[in-house]
């Protein structure tokens, strides 16, 4: 096959890009060839005998909103001319004006605006706020044309397929492939504490994620600090412009917070603490609670974006993620428990290891190797 895949980045230490690395390297490993169309790729992707790739952006572009158009309107240029060179186009929801034959979908913003947690309103009066709300409608508005245009949509959770439907999308348009995890890469093991400056036998959380929006949900988990006096909790994530440092001081949990920066370490902190704390308001199918559980962590998440189907037994859902009582709860009926921690973590481990790239890739594969016999029948 000659594959074309349109997407911002191909790049094996991005969440989404770390998706599109994955199917990237297996459909070269398999003898097809690979053509990335995105703002950076992966050097051993782009530098394939059978890969190839087309920058879309040479200069600085301010903001997010601006960078998007910008590839939109130089990917669909690109398209035009190069589309009859392929068997398959894929896409990532939304990224260019041109329609493709498969849309990967990894985040429905319309969704996301449409959630009773969604917290950016125009009668905010703060520039961010307008911002967000702008361009979750802008990505919501044209992201339901690249559905409809699509042949295929591959979802990455059977919650993200739900909410497609919801658009009046036709279902049997739909296939679900599940994101994948290194459980090479993170793996229960030897905890290195001193590493991150964690202190030692206290019961330690994890939080990783961006600490700058609300989405991620940080502000409750640190308001159930205070009716979990034992816990401390590691937050993973860049703290500039974050405003949860000052709120942690604010609720007097800061000497138990401990916040180190952005890590390329995350498999190391993993198995330096004791459980993952993940009350997201809104995800498809997060790679960092995979990672997690691969790592052996229980895991608490919030109930509202279908983690429950892939967790099992190898954690705690509660319904509201605002629910800060609940999340006191789980937190505490795990570090009172030894023995259900250690029933949760080899079922966390045990559900990580039949999730692994390779099945993913395979599902990406299997769908354009279907579409492709349907077009040649």
């Amino acid at each position: 096959m000659r594959i074309a895949l349109l997407t911002h980045k191909v790049d094996f230490q991005d969440g989404q890009g770390r998706v599109n690395y994955e199917i990237a390297k297996a459909a070269l490993d398999e003898g097809h060839s690979v053509t990335v169309v995105a703002e950076y790729c992966s050097d051993d992707i782009a530098k394939h005998p059978r890969g190839a790739f087309v920058r879309t952006r040479e200069r600085s572009i301010p903001t997010q909103l601006l960078r998007n158009l910008h590839y939109a309107m130089k990917s669909a240029e690109w398209l035009r001319k190069h589309r009859h060179e392929f068997d398959i186009i894929q896409a990532n929801g939304f990224v260019t004006w041109e329609p493709a034959d498969v849309v990967a979908v990894h985040f429905v913003h319309s969704a996301w605006l449409r959630n009773a947690y969604f917290p950016f309103q125009w009668s905010s009066f703060s520039p961010y706020a307008w911002y967000q709300r702008l361009i979750t409608i802008i990505n919501g508005h044209y992201e339901v044309k690249a559905f409809r245009d699509a042949k295929k949509l591959i979802a990455v959770s059977r919650f993200t397929a739900g909410e497609v439907i919801s658009l009046g999308i036709a279902p049997e348009k739909l296939v679900v492939v599940h994101n994948g995890v290194d459980v090479d890469e993170f793996k229960p093991g030897p905890a290195v504490r001193s590493e991150f400056g964690l202190p030692v036998g206290v019961p330690i959380g994890l939080f990783v994620g961006d600490i700058k929006t609300t989405r991620k949900n940080l502000e409750t988990v640190l308001k159930s600090l205070q009716s979990v006096p034992s816990v401390h909790l590691a937050v993973a994530g860049s703290t500039e412009g974050s405003p949860y440092p000052a709120m942690a001081a604010q609720l007097g949990v800061s000497e138990r917070v401990h916040f180190i920066g952005k890590t390329r370490k995350i498999a190391s902190l993993m198995r330096s603490t004791d459980f993952f704390v993940f009350p997201s308001r809104y995800e498809a199918h997060p790679l960092v609670l995979m990672e997690a559980m691969a790592a052996g962590l229980p895991v608490i998440v919030s109930g509202n974006f279908g983690a429950a189907d892939y967790i099992r037994d190898g954690g705690i859902v509660f319904d509201d993620p605002n629910d800060v009582a609940a999340l006191a709860m789980a937190m505490n009926e795990l570090i009172s428990s030894p023995e259900k921690r250690a029933i949760m973590a080899p079922a966390a481990r045990a559900q990580a290891v039949n999730m692994q790239w390779s099945r993913t890739a395979e599902g990406y594969l299997d769908v354009y190797k279907d579409l492709l016999r349907q077009r040649n029948s």
